[in-house]
C-alpha cells in the first residue's frame, strides 16, 4: 500500500493491513521482531563520515520510502539522524522481494550494501542484503505533519520524537548537555555524588513533599524537595567541592515552568562565596550556550518560526538589588509604605495577594510579578531579604542574606548563596520562621553543623529551566521526556 493511500485509510485499517504482513512474514520463515544485528556505524555516524565505496552495517527505523517500481529509495535512523538506502527490485530474488513487499513506514531495518553518492550528491548505501528487525504494528504519524496534537505529543512521546526532528534534537541535547555539565565541574575538581531521595524530613526547601510509608522500618518517609542539607554534610565530613545532578520531587501546582519532578544541580564550594559562585554559573551558562547554540544570543520563535525575542547571554551579565528593582517596579516609595498601603499599592499594580501572606511575602510577590517575568536577559538579583532565605549567610546589618537568584527569560533559574554555617544562628533562623511556606527543622543537621561546616558557596541550577531557555522551549513539558499529565479515565 503507498503512503497516499494510507492517509486516506483508517487506523484500523492500516493495522488490519500490517498484521497481514505480519502473518506473511512468519509464513516466509522471517522472524518479524527479530534479534541482534551487529552494524559498523549508526546512521547519523555513517551521514557524518562519509566515504563512497564504504562497505557498511547499519540499523534503524524507516521513516520514508519511495518505491520506483524498478528500485526504493528509504531512510532508516534514529533520534540521531539517518542514512538513505537503495534497492534494486530486479536484483532481489523472488523471497526477498516478498520479503520486501512485507515493510512499511515504522519498521526497524539493518543493511549491509556498499556507500554511494547519488546523482543529487545525497549519501547512500546500496543494499546487499537487509535484515527485519522488528515489524510495527502500528502507523507512524504522518509524513509531513508529525504529531500536531500537544496532548498526543507529551502523553506518547515515542510518536513525537519518531516524527518531529526538532523535538528529537532539544532531547539528544539535553543528553549531551548532562554530560558537559558533569565534565565542567569535574574539570573544576569537583567530586559528584548521590544523596537520598527518600527522607524523614524534607529538608532545604520550603515546599510540600510526597509523602510515602516503608514498611520495614514501620516509618513514614518522604521523597526528597532538595539534596541541600546531605551535600552541606558532606562539606561538614570534608568533601571541599561537591555537587549532585538529582531529581526532586514537590507536591505541588503544575505550569508551564513546573513540573511535579524535575531536575536540579547543585553544588557547594568550601572556602567561596555567593559571588563567586555566579561567577561560575556565569561562566556555566554560556560556555553550554557556545557549545551547544553556537552563540550567546538566543532567539525565541512562536510556532510559525517569528523570532519572539532574543536573549543576550553576553559577559558580563547584570547584577542589582532585590529591594532597588522592586522599588523601580511598585513604585520608589515602596518600601516606606505601610504593610497596610503596600497591600493596596499591589491591587492597584494588579498583583494577585491573599490575606494569609506576610509582609515579606507581599514584596516577593510583587518581585515575581513584575520584576521576574518580565526580566528575559540575565540579572543576578542579590541581597534578598533575609526572611525569604533562612538557609544563607546574613549581609552586614541582617535585614538582608549574601545570595543571587539569576533570572533569564522571566523565571529564575538559579539560586546561590554564602552558607550558613554558624549552627546556633541556624537553629533560630529555622525556628522562627513567618509566613505560608516555611521549611521544616532538621534538628539532626543543625548537630551536624556544630561539628564544623567551612565557610562556603552553594548554588542549584534548575536544568528543566536551563534547557527551556537554550532550546527556546515554550513550556517545559517540551524538555521534559515524559512529563506528568492527569489520567484521562
Amino acid at each position: 500500500m503507498s503512503e497516499t493511500a494510507q492517509t486516506h485509510s483508517t487506523e484500523a485499517e492500516l493495522i488490519a493491513v500490517r498484521r497481514e504482513k505480519l502473518g506473511k512474514l512468519r509464513e516466509l520463515g522471517v522472524d518479524p521482531f527479530g534479534s541482534a544485528f551487529e552494524t559498523t556505524h549508526t546512521p547519523a555516524e555513517l551521514r557524518a563520515n562519509f566515504g563512497e565505496g564504504m562497505a557498511v552495517k547499519v540499523a534503524g527505523r524507516i521513516t520514508g520510502l519511495r518505491n520506483m517500481g524498478k528500485s526504493c529509495f528509504f531512510h532508516v535512523g534514529d533520534v540521531l539522524g539517518g542514512i538513505q538506502g537503495y534497492i534494486s527490485i530486479k536484483e532481489l530474488t523472488p523471497e526477498n522481494l516478498a520479503i520486501f513487499e512485507c515493510l512499511d513506514r515504522g519498521d526497524w531495518l539493518g543493511i549491509e550494501g556498499e556507500t554511494f553518492l547519488t546523482r543529487t550528491g545525497e549519501p547512500s548505501v546500496k543494499v546487499s542484503k537487509f535484515t527485519v528487525l522488528s515489524k510495527s504494528l502500528r502507523p507512524m504519524p504522518d509524513k509531513w505533519h508529525g504529531v500536531a496534537d500537544r496532548e498526543i505529543k507529551y502523553r506518547k512521546r515515542h510518536l513525537d520524537l519518531m516524527s518531529n526532528e526538532e523535538s528529537a534534537a532539544i532531547f539528544v541535547m539535553r543528553s549531551r548537555m548532562l554530560a558537559e555539565i558533569r565534565a565542567f565541574f569535574h574539570e573544576r575538581g569537583y567530586l559528584e555524588v548521590e544523596t537520598p531521595m527518600l527522607q524523614d524530613i524534607p529538608g532545604g526547601a520550603a515546599a510540600r513533599p510526597f509523602e510515602t510509608f516503608h514498611n520495614a522500618l514501620g516509618m513514614p518517609l518522604t521523597l526528597r524537595i532538595a539534596p541541600e542539607l546531605f551535600l552541606k554534610r558532606l562539606l561538614v565530613g570534608g568533601f571541599t567541592k561537591v555537587f549532585e545532578l538529582n531529581r526532586n520531587f514537590r507536591n505541588e501546582g503544575i505550569s508551564r515552568r513546573h513540573n511535579p519532578e524535575f531536575t536540579m544541580l547543585e553544588a557547594y564550594q568550601a572556602f567561596a562565596d555567593f559571588e563567586i559562585m555566579a561567577d561560575l554559573v556565569e561562566s556555566l551558562i554560556c560556555h553550554l550556550a557556545e557549545k551547544f547554540c553556537g552563540t550567546l544570543q538566543i532567539e525565541h520563535k512562536d510556532e510559525e518560526g517569528n523570532v519572539l525575542r532574543t536573549i543576550n547571554l553576553a559577559r558580563p551579565w547584570k547584577r542589582a538589588d532585590y529591594s532597588e528593582l522592586v522599588a523601580e517596579a511598585a513604585g520608589a516609595d515602596f518600601f516606606t509604605l505601610s504593610a497596610e498601603v503596600r497591600r493596596q499599592r499591589c491591587e492597584q499594580l494588579g498583583v494577585q495577594i491573599s490575606k494569609e501572606m506576610e509582609d515579606h511575602e507581599v514584596i516577593q510577590q510583587v518581585f515575581e510579578k513584575l520584576v521576574e517575568e518580565k526580566s528575559f536577559d540575565p540579572c543576578f538579583v542579590t541581597r534578598v531579604s533575609s526572611q525569604l532565605v533562612p538557609l544563607a549567610k546574613l549581609s552586614p546589618g541582617g535585614k538582608t542574606v549574601e545570595v543571587y537568584e539569576l533570572i533569564i527569560n522571566g523565571q529564575e533559574i538559579s539560586p546561590g548563596y554564602s552558607e550558613l554555617n554558624d549552627p546556633d544562628v541556624q537553629r533560630e533562623r529555622l525556628e522562627h520562621q513567618s509566613g505560608e511556606e516555611t521549611q521544616k527543622v532538621d534538628y539532626d543537621f543543625i548537630e551536624t553543623l556544630e561539628h564544623g561546616m567551612p565557610p562556603a558557596g552553594g548554588i542549584g541550577i534548575g536544568i528543566d529551566r536551563l534547557i527551556m531557555m537554550l532550546a527556546g522551549a515554550p513550556t517545559i513539558r517540551d524538555v521534559v521526556l515524559f512529563p506528568l499529565l492527569k489520567r484521562k479515565d
